[in-house]
């Protein structure tokens, strides 16, 4: 019986072109990536991803940096695609080659005040036109290519994901929706922080106190209030129309803070209800950061 299909694409192009927005777009869509590797080490780096059993998805950059590379890629490559028949799994190779026009490189290099690799002690035009020959071949045989002379890195990105996202079987972006305690610090990683200590609390409330907002008597005494649904009601329909402009600018992933005293009751509760309803459009995690830790101080206080 066959293995699962290995996926690997070959990322090259000009020097400048924009390999490295290309690798940070691969490293999202879940691919395991290689910046310049010795193709000597092909052979011993395929033993690994073997031995892993768990890379599925390989994307390796190959540039004038390593010479070598290319003229030797191809005899390489045959020979890692006999190895895979040899081990029954097949590999599903794309060759991906970035472009740009002769000025759009020129500006860049002159912009970031970098040296050409091919014109360390000479003139810029002439490395970049040497590069252009030397890479002919590898061109030629590209599955993808991609001109990023009138690019932002942004649109870049867009089309990597849609000439590779459909095969990556991995979400290009999600949402954590976290829950916090104030008494124990704001989340540093947090993008948007909505404070909800302005809701009514069951911390004062016997029976509930030594509850969360995970169970159905805080969550009910929390979402069931006027104050709240109303507020809920605006807070999700503000994000309803914001968290589509954040994915638009190509942000992997967004993190939204709920916070409460002590992330026990009030913020787990909405938490809970906001991932819920975030999840019928978008990938989403839920996590309580603080709840446990809450809990468990608030039942040793009233042991006390």
């Amino acid at each position: 019986m066959a293995k699962d299909t290995l996926s690997l694409v070959i990322v090259t192009g000009m020097s400048g072109a924009g390999k490295t927005v290309a690798m940070q777009s691969f490293e999202d869509l879940g691919y395991f990536c290689i910046d310049n590797m010795p193709p000597n080490l092909l052979p011993k780096f395929w033993e690994l991803v073997h031995e892993s059993g768990t890379i599925k998805k390989v994307a390796l950059v190959v540039d004038i940096r390593s010479r070598a590379f290319y003229d030797e890629i191809f005899s390489m490559l045959s020979q890692v695609d006999e190895d895979e028949q040899e081990k029954l799994q097949k590999v599903d190779m794309k060759i991906l080659f970035l472009n740009a026009s002769d000025e759009e490189l020129v500006s860049r290099y002159k912009e970031t005040r970098r040296s050409h690799p091919l014109a360390m002690e000479g003139r810029l035009l002439d490395g970049i036109e040497k590069e252009r020959e030397l890479l002919g071949e590898i061109r030629n045989r590209a599955s993808v290519e991609i001109d990023t002379t009138d690019l932002t890195p942004r649109q870049l990105r867009e089309e990597i994901f849609d000439n590779f996202q459909e095969t990556s079987g991995v979400p290009t972006f999600h949402i954590e929706v976290m829950s916090f305690g104030f008494k124990y610090g704001l989340p540093i990683d947090a993008d948007i922080v909505m404070d909800v200590r302005f809701l009514k609390n069951p911390f004062y409330i016997k029976e509930l106190k030594t509850q969360t907002g995970m169970d159905k008597p805080v969550y009910d005494y929390v979402m069931d209030d006027a104050e709240t649904k109303n507020f809920y009601d605006k807070f999700y329909g503000l994000l309803k129309d914001i968290v589509p402009g954040y994915e638009k600018e190509g942000k992997t992933s967004l993190t939204i803070a709920i916070g409460c005293t002590g992330g026990q009751h009030r913020s787990v509760a909405i938490a809970q209800r906001l991932g819920t309803d975030l999840k019928k459009k978008y990938y989403v995690d839920i996590t309580h950061r603080d709840m446990e830790k809450s809990q468990k101080k608030v039942i040793e206080d009233g042991n006390k």
